[in-house]
């Protein structure tokens, strides 16, 4: 079975794409598998540029079709912060709590009408050779005031979902892989993924 790189050591990411890209005829695997231990530096202006990046670099150095994303919330109220920033929001070593912490200091006097965000995720899916797809995916709701939920990561237990009128983390696996913006961008990655199973299995 052919092998899919996901160009990320991020267990959470891991574990989604393990549940969204289930049944694809491709074995999954990680840069820990394969022995690349290159860290990738997401430098660049947009999602889309270090979502390429990292998935053109990861496919030349593993030799695999490689699945790469970037992801963040961005908050109108902070004028689309975190954006881009989110991982690194506040600052270099900083825990999911910690960036969560500072979101909401952040925010502090908001009124709930006024904390709209929304999280994007832009996924590229690259071969050795360079040929590259993007496909993106986002989901809207608020910044809850406080967090709840233990499901998920990241900013999941401060993102509360109207539609549910729940956080993210207060979501089951199934439903928050069902309506998220990896989800939606993970969907569209599935079916250019499954033509190249299919062009391999030919």
């Amino acid at each position: 079975m052919p092998k899919l790189l996901l160009a990320t050591t991020n267990g959470g990411k891991i574990a989604e794409y393990r549940y969204l890209f289930r049944g694809l005829l491709l074995e999954l695997v990680t840069p820990v598998d394969e022995g690349v231990v290159v860290e990738v530096e997401e430098g660049h202006i947009s999602m889309e540029e270090n979502a390429k990046h990292k998935a053109l670099s990861y496919a030349r150095l593993s030799g695999l079709v490689t699945v790469a994303d970037d992801s963040g919330i961005e908050v109108d109220a902070l004028g689309g912060e975190p954006g881009i920033h989110s991982a690194r929001y506040a600052g270099k070593g900083a825990s999911d709590s910690d960036r969560i912490k500072y979101l909401l200091s952040k925010l502090k006097g908001i009124p709930r009408e006024k904390r709209t965000a929304r999280f994007r995720c832009v996924i590229a899916v690259a071969t050795p050779k360079g040929i590259l797809e993007i496909c993106e995916g986002e989901c809207q709701g608020l910044i809850a005031l406080e967090a709840k939920g233990t499901n998920g990561f990241g900013y999941d237990p401060v993102f509360y979902v109207p539609e549910f009128d729940k956080t993210m983390a207060e979501l089951t696996l199934g439903v928050k892989n069902h309506i998220s913006h990896r989800a939606r961008a993970a969907l569209k990655a599935r079916r250019v993924l499954e033509q190249f199973a299919d062009k391999v299995k030919t």
